[in-house]
């Protein structure tokens, strides 16, 4: 599956100079700043913005996200020419026709997994990689797929290179799972299908929590945080709308949706 592009309805539009802000705090040479003190700030003012997103739009207040979104270096899994706009609140591409998500999004979701040290979490949709490294800094067994075969390359690559080796990330369709290593005590899904995957759901321990978009492509989508009781019912609650792009499945075997080659 695949980061997407995606905003809250309600959320304040960036300022129109942040994009000019943002360039003259960076010097880039060979795709490294010059000045790490620059990129603290820039995430610090990050972080500033998540917690006071504007009217309307739910507070990040979790603590352990928050610092985790100051932590992980949002620079680095963007293009090198985008890299002046990491610390703006939007998504941006990285190519394949996908984008990495906008930082208020990955922050709310993961807020809303009420993710614990040591939890075991399956993120559908790897990307570049960014949201399995927020989810790295709050525990340490995180496992990713993508369905895009260059970008779980490049994110498992990437993620081994800033010390997040111990996110395993698998080359395949997200909506079937990762059924050898469930149960998941939390689920994150980052592109819209029409109804929860049934797979998901089975996949998810007692007690655990799936935070997804909703909804048909075009139409109205909202965020949904699904939970599973300790006897097995499960509930969903509506968040907020938003809009994704569609959970993207494998067809290549007559549209049958299996799995494509699963690399690890």
């Amino acid at each position: 599956m695949l980061p997407v592009s995606i905003r809250p309805i309600a959320r304040r539009p960036a300022a129109a100079g942040a994009a000019a802000l943002l360039t003259t705090l960076f010097a880039w040479t060979g795709g490294c700043a010059q000045e790490p003190g620059d990129l603290v700030r820039a995430r610090e003012r990050l972080v500033e913005q998540l917690t006071r997103p504007g009217p309307g739009v739910p507070p990040v207040e979790d603590s352990a996200v928050l610092a985790a979104i100051r932590t992980v270096p949002r620079h680095e899994f963007v293009p090198s020419e985008l890299r002046p706009l990491a610390y703006a609140n939007r998504p941006l591409p990285i190519g394949e026709g996908q984008t990495i998500s906008q930082p208020y999004i990955v922050a709310r979701m993961t807020e809303l997994l009420r993710l614990e040290p040591g939890e075991k979490v399956l993120e559908v949709g790897t990307g570049s990689g960014y949201q399995a490294a927020v989810l790295a800094e709050i525990t340490d067994s995180v496992y990713s797929i993508e369905i895009i075969g260059e970008l779980a390359r490049s994110a498992r690559e990437r993620l081994r290179r800033l010390g997040y080796g111990r996110v395993r990330v698998r080359h395949g369709d997200g909506y079937r799972g990762w059924p050898e290593h469930a149960p998941f005590d939390a689920v994150i899904v980052t592109a819209a299908p029409e109804a929860v995957p049934p797979p998901l759901i089975e996949q998810l321990a007692p007690s655990g929590r799936m935070v997804l978009p909703r909804g048909p492509e075009g139409g109205p989508q909202a965020l949904v945080l699904v939970e599973k009781g300790e006897d097995g019912k499960v509930r969903e609650r509506t968040i907020s709308g938003v809009r994704f792009v569609p959970l993207t499945r494998d067809t290549a075997a007559g549209g049958s949706g299996a799995d494509p080659p699963r690399r690890e």
